[in-house]
């Protein structure tokens, strides 16, 4: 997992900016800013070394499964084995102390609409996790800031105090609004909650409110918390098209009051996404949006020549970015070649940049992980035997026979399992899935599908083949992952 970037980066609507290193290091030189420098990354060495001695905790030590205590789940179960009450929410291991640490430290806020496994949609959550989780473990002074959602449960944060009480403008109207602190797989977050009716609901998305005027109010009460308590971080790094207008907020209103110090960075995780917003709604947060109604500002290109001509919020954070990063170097070449924002990209190019998504090595550890009924590693994998055969039983992919004493019989294991755990979109492949679905069963293989789709058509096609396919022996389709 990268976090750091060193090196020059420059606001293309200003000059003669301050000087600035973004998630600088030691040896590098701070230079002044101008619209056309170039920005270089640093790829740090990957740091995690995982020890192989870990015992097993409660399922036995590292030479004992303790398959005798595993309570084997049935698809007869009243509560499915998935819905069952868990160890904890939030039960990764701390962040590492171990990594080494950088010479130049930061203060470093991820701005964001996810974060695992709180508010948890897709891969966002893990991404903005893991990378704040990174940066600790090198010294950096990370926090998160996100949305008080409803649908968070205050039991799955730790230490969570009210921070601040204060106000932030929506719509002609300065709306009170609560500052929360808490700890979240070791990481301090910083939760925003307006008194009004936005983030209101069951789930992440979805709500009753508008998405695009709530993100729009959360991205300028980020500001206006920073400013309240004099917060002035290093970094501030925004994440997908529902903080796009924090950079214009930043550049635009909040430098002129007193943030000075921070730089701003932006993450592209899916460019499918892009912040359709018209002129009157990007005004309800304070700026004027016919401002941002040209090509090298916000407006989408795709309505070019249509009345009304509208913006795109990721469009707009790109341009305002001092620094803009994708998830892959493959993805950095596939976005400067094909789509609408390509031309954007490549006005962009000397700050645009693709570093690989990374896994945090320590919560995703087998070996660990509090979840997994028998733990394993490479050097002594049974366990991961004992983890696909209770999958198996839960969905009814194993006879429950096949448990005789303490040994799990080799036939269900000699039987390739394929999980696939992804959103059912168009991106994601579904003609390769659906076609998956259809040869594992031929060859005699099993398959699971985890995923869920937004379009209605998607759903129902799924839907149909779970209808199909799940009541065999081979094939199993839920249709609940959020």
């Amino acid at each position: 997992m990268e976090c750091a970037f060193t090196g020059k980066i420059s606001h293309p609507c200003l000059v003669n900016s301050s000087k600035v290193l973004l998630y600088r290091r030691k040896e590098m030189r701070t230079q002044r800013l101008y619209p056309s420098t170039r920005f270089k990354v640093q790829v740090l060495p990957d740091q995690t070394h995982l020890s192989l001695k870990v015992g097993f905790g409660k399922q036995g030590s590292s030479t004992d499964v303790g398959l005798e205590k595993i309570v084997w789940p049935s698809p007869n179960d009243e509560i499915p084995f998935w819905k069952k009450n868990f160890p904890s929410w939030d039960t990764g291991p701390a962040v590492p102390v171990d990594i080494k640490k950088d010479s130049d430290l930061m203060h470093i806020i991820h701005v964001t609409a996810e974060m695992a496994p709180i508010a948890k949609v897709g891969g966002l959550g893990d991404v903005v996790t893991g990378l704040a989780r990174a940066c600790l473990s090198r010294g950096h002074s990370v926090e998160i800031m996100l949305p008080f959602y409803e649908c968070i449960q205050k039991q799955q944060i730790t230490d969570l105090v009210l921070l601040t009480n204060y106000n932030s403008y929506h719509d002609g109207n300065w709306i009170p609004t609560n500052a929360y602190r808490g700890i979240v797989s070791d990481i301090p977050v910083i939760f925003i909650e307006p008194s009004n009716h936005f983030f209101k609901g069951r789930q992440v998305y979805g709500g009753s409110y508008n998405e695009l005027e709530a993100y729009l109010f959360f991205s300028r009460a980020c500001l206006e918390w920073m400013q309240v308590t004099g917060t002035q971080p290093d970094i501030i790094h925004v994440h997908e098209w529902q903080t796009g207008a924090l950079p214009l907020l930043y550049w635009d209103m909040y430098t002129h009051l007193s943030l000075k110090k921070p730089r701003i960075v932006s993450t592209i995780h899916n460019m499918e996404h892009y912040g359709e917003c018209r002129q009157e709604q990007l005004s309800k947060c304070g700026l004027d949006g016919s401002i941002y109604a040209t090509t090298d500002k916000a407006v989408d290109d795709r309505t070019i020549g249509h009345n009304p001509e509208r913006l795109s919020l990721l469009k707009g954070g790109i341009v305002y970015s001092n620094a803009v990063v994708t998830v892959s170097p493959t993805y950095l070449k596939e976005t400067l070649n094909s789509g609408w924002l390509a031309s954007t990209l490549i006005r962009s190019r000397d700050k645009y940049f693709g570093i690989l998504n990374g896994i945090d090595a320590y919560m995703w550890n087998p070996a660990i992980d509090v979840f997994l009924p028998a733990k394993f590693h490479a050097e002594r994998p049974k366990g991961k035997k004992i983890c696909k055969y209770y999958v198996q039983r839960g969905l009814g992919l194993a006879p429950e026979s096949t448990v005789a004493g303490h040994q799990v019989l080799d036939k269900p294991q000699k039987v390739p399992l394929i999980v696939c755990i992804t959103r059912l979109v168009a991106q994601k492949g579904l003609h390769l899935i659906t076609h998956a679905i259809k040869r594992t069963e031929e060859l005699g293989g099993q398959i699971v599908v985890l995923g869920t789709a937004s379009d209605g058509r998607v759903q129902n096609e799924f839907e149909g083949l779970a209808n199909l396919h799940n009541q065999g022996p081979n094939v199993r389709i839920l249709l609940m992952y959020r």
